[in-house]
């Protein structure tokens, strides 16, 4: 293992593999990536692999709508297969609340310019997905252009093409603390010994509390276990990932056939719980059934539970930490980490690098948090 280098990125997901990607890309080679387990292990092994870019917050959007452009070319420019599919999202509303706010969204989605459009419940069956049940559904809005992929596939190729670069990956590498001199950053402590480093990259989702404690930083994430489950293959019948902020569920059927989705218990407790329960598999198997019917008799395969890295406003932490030079946060994703990862790591990489961002994440720092500027955003599912 190095022991000295111009970045360490700790977390293996996504985001961590990324930012190793885009700071080799532009020219800081000398990075190491590690991870406490294996690549994916924490939530992007354990997410949905949904796309969306309909978010009720213009920097939600903009980092959605951002990286599923990134999404559509980095097969050919990492040279790998991540299952990528622009199958569309379809967004039900139940309530009066969901109507009001889908209305807002929609407002907000056409002025950045997403292809989004509001469809009646009769226009669901004969335009999206015909198995749909639409009893109750007042509306949705449907976006072709929204998207899914295999996160682990997407990791990996990442990670790969950053060694390529010249990074370093160190799999089963924990941090046990930050070092800190002063305002600034000089290494890291790992099970395995020191890495000297100017500049860390707190990429460790709902762990990243515990680490940026180490160094007297206290970020406002919240950790909520979040369940998910997968059938058997079937032919493929739909393209769309489903989903209904009113039943706080989502499910898609993937590329080889199987459909995955989750929902989230509107009581659950805080804390890194992933253990999964058998009143998850038979609540949500009740949610399927009255959504899509044809799934009523499919069969489980599997169910597993992940960590939602929550903020006060649903949105995530980027940038460098006041007060202490070279600690970058990336982080409190709120469960839509995978979505946003490529722009996000962009972004951050470029301001690691000195150079001005091509969109405004200020706004994302946490400071927003002490300054009292927050904006929730509503359609967290």
């Amino acid at each position: 293992m190095r022991t000295n280098a111009d970045c360490v990125i700790i977390g293996g997901g996504i985001i961590g593999a990324a930012v190793a990607y885009y700071l080799a890309k532009g020219g800081m080679t000398n990075c190491v990536l590690l991870e406490s387990e294996y690549l994916s292990s924490g939530a992007t092994g354990r997410c949905g692999g949904g796309i969306r870019q309909q978010w009720s917050t213009e920097p939600n959007a903009q980092l959605a709508m951002d990286s599923v452009r990134i999404f559509k070319t980095i097969e050919e420019e990492l040279d790998a297969d991540i299952e990528f599919l622009q199958g569309g999202y379809l967004v039900l509303a139940y309530t009066d609340e969901d109507v009001e706010q889908f209305h807002k969204n929609f407002e907000l989605q056409r002025r950045l310019g997403l292809d989004v459009e509001i469809l009646q419940p009769e226009e669901i069956a004969s335009r999206v997905v015909k198995q749909v049940n639409t009893d109750g559904v007042r509306m949705a809005t449907y976006c072709p252009t929204d998207a899914s992929a295999n996160p682990f596939l997407a990791t990996k190729a990442y990670a790969q093409a950053a060694v390529r670069l010249g990074v370093e990956i160190e799999l089963f590498t924990p941090v046990t603390r930050i070092l800190r001199e002063g305002n600034r950053i000089v290494g890291v402590e790992t099970e395995r010994g020191i890495i000297n480093t100017p500049r860390v990259v707190n990429a460790a989702g709902s762990h990243s509390v515990p680490l940026a404690r180490t160094v007297d930083v206290e970020i406002p994430i919240t950790p909520y276990r979040r369940e998910i489950l997968v059938t058997e293959p079937l032919e493929r019948f739909f393209d769309p990932m489903i989903i209904s902020f009113s039943f706080g569920i989502y499910f898609r059927q993937v590329k080889h056939g199987s459909v995955i989705g989750g929902f989230a218990y509107a009581d659950e407790a805080p804390g890194f719980n992933e253990e999964s329960s058998i009143d998850f598999l038979t609540m949500m198997s009740r949610k399927l059934s009255f959504l899509m019917p044809a799934l009523k008799h499919v069969k489980v395969v599997r169910q597993w539970a992940g960590l939602y890295d929550v903020t006060p406003d649903a949105q995530p932490i980027i940038g460098e930490t006041d007060g202490v030079d070279g600690f970058f946060q990336a982080n409190g994703f709120s469960g839509h980490g995978f979505m946003i990862a490529p722009k996000v790591s962009s972004l951050l990489s470029q301001l690691i690098l000195g150079q001005k961002p091509d969109l405004d994440i200020d706004r994302l720092n946490a400071r927003r948090f002490s300054e009292g500027d927050v904006d929730l955003d509503h359609s967290v599912v």
